[in-house]
């Protein structure tokens, strides 16, 4: 039996239900708050719904084999895991922040002896100590964000996506201390033949690779047909097939990745393609 652990709440949990379910992994009771251990559409994978810190030490220990979480929370806990993939979602910046009214727009500013209020305590204590900075690291569990208007601080190192949360707060940051994302981490003491955790994480892989491309068919006049094709990435080669026209013409499929996708299908339009179909992409299996 697979395990998987998933955040139990917070910002990834949505995001890595989606993820599961599009591999062919959906919990069978729903998205419920209440089941801590619960099967899935598949006999062999059962989803355990942990806090999201936790969850490197639980998959490090075997307790479960695979493990969706942010890499914020993956070195904060210094855990002994393998990152196996980027999972895409939950991008955020861990950063250090100070009031706007303090002033103070970077580290070199910071006097010996600040105050620090975080979750993230080893992540903030490396960090000032490889920038040469004397700080005293206070341990909070809850928002940071408030702790200095309260006094109990006089910075915060903290996660900000959008920062509404932080200027919200009255809080600038000034340095940012990693970039962190949701990622699928395997436990060591899985074997490398296990075909079950292979299959899933090969699974996992393929809807995240399909997320980042799009599927692209046109309609080309077989005298232009070099002109568009030239202007077209693929991935071992697009698949051409005659169409019965009045017109000689070809049917192209290829698959562009979706940062390309607008420059493509634009030049592809203006060497002669037409008829042009985008269509979203379930898995992309190398």
């Amino acid at each position: 039996m697979l395990r998987i652990a998933v955040p139990n709440k917070g910002r990834l949990r949505a995001p890595a239900l989606r993820l599961l379910e599009s591999a062919g992994i959906e919990p069978l009771y729903g998205d419920s708050d209440r089941a801590l251990v619960v099967p899935t559409s598949r006999e062999d994978v059962k989803i355990v719904y942990v806090r999201a810190e936790d969850i490197p030490s639980i998959v490090a220990s075997g307790a479960a084999e695979l493990g969706i979480t942010g890499r914020d929370y993956v070195v904060e806990s210094g855990a002994r895991v393998e990152e196996v993939a980027d999972l895409g979602f939950g991008r955020a910046r861990l950063v250090v922040a100070v009031p706007r009214s303090s002033g103070i727009r970077s580290l070199e500013e910071l006097p010996d002896g600040v105050r620090v209020a975080t979750k993230y305590v080893n992540i903030a204590r490396k960090f000032f100590e490889e920038h040469g900075i004397a700080a005293e690291i206070l341990r909070i569990s809850g928002a940071s964000e408030v702790m200095p208007s309260l006094g109990a601080c006089d910075a915060v190192v903290d996660i900000v996506s959008t920062g509404t949360t932080m200027r919200l707060h009255g809080l600038v940051p000034i340095a940012t201390v990693l970039e962190t994302s949701a990622r699928l981490i395997k436990s060591p003491l899985v074997r490398d033949d296990e075909d079950t955790v292979n299959e899933v994480i090969e699974a996992l892989r393929s809807v995240v690779r399909a997320r980042r491309h799009k599927l692209v068919l046109m309609n080309v006049p077989d005298r232009v047909l070099h002109e568009v094709l030239s202007v077209l990435p693929s991935m071992s080669g697009p698949t051409l097939a005659r169409i019965e026209a009045p017109e000689p013409m070809w049917e192209v499929m290829t698959v562009v990745p979706i940062d390309k996708l607008s420059k493509v299908v634009f030049e592809a339009k203006k060497r002669g393609a037409r008829d042009i179909l985008v269509l979203s992409v379930e898995r992309v299996i190398p």
